[in-house]
């Protein structure tokens, strides 16, 4: 995995003109399980509303998950689909639970309005692109990277 600061201006980059901001405040919160960070999350930002983006391969295995039911009903969750993974998704144990909490893709502009359990499953045209064979073609990315003096948006700590 590249280190921490490389993702976080990676994410940067990607998330350039639109409404995400990513952080590394996992770090600073120092939570090993999602139920753990969500809830701190919330705790620490009491106004925000929060919503749990997943692929399709996450949402397939995510009844062996540590309190996958807590972070279910902690915010509500898109689920992006994944080429191959959408079947086992659909057919997985938490989405036999989640199902009666599936929201129409029309219904996103209230989302952050919606009570949890919520539930939405995104399609769109996917990147055929492979982030594994990227990194292959270029296990140099992170040093490509400005990361000197690099601070997370939320915590306003260093990460270099």
């Amino acid at each position: 995995m590249a280190p921490l600061a490389a993702r976080l201006a990676s994410a940067r980059a990607l998330a350039k003109r639109s409404r995400i901001v990513p952080t590394a405040i996992e770090a600073e919160l120092g939570t090993r399980y999602t139920a753990d960070t969500l809830r701190k999350l919330q705790h620490r930002f009491p106004n925000r509303r929060f919503i749990w983006i997943m692929g399709a391969d996450n949402l397939a295995q995510f009844h062996l998950w540590r309190d996958w039911r807590r972070i279910a009903c902690a915010m509500p969750i898109a689920v992006i689909a994944r080429p191959g993974y959408d079947a086992a998704a659909l057919n997985a144990p938490a989405m036999g639970w989640l199902r009666r909490f599936v929201r129409r893709p029309g219904q996103v502009k209230h989302w952050t309005m919606w009570s949890p359990p919520a539930l939405v499953l995104l399609r769109f045209r996917p990147d055929p692109s492979s982030a594994t064979r990227a990194r292959a073609l270029r296990p140099d990315w992170p040093q490509s990277l400005k990361t000197n003096g690099l601070r997370d948006h939320i915590t306003r700590r260093p990460l270099t």
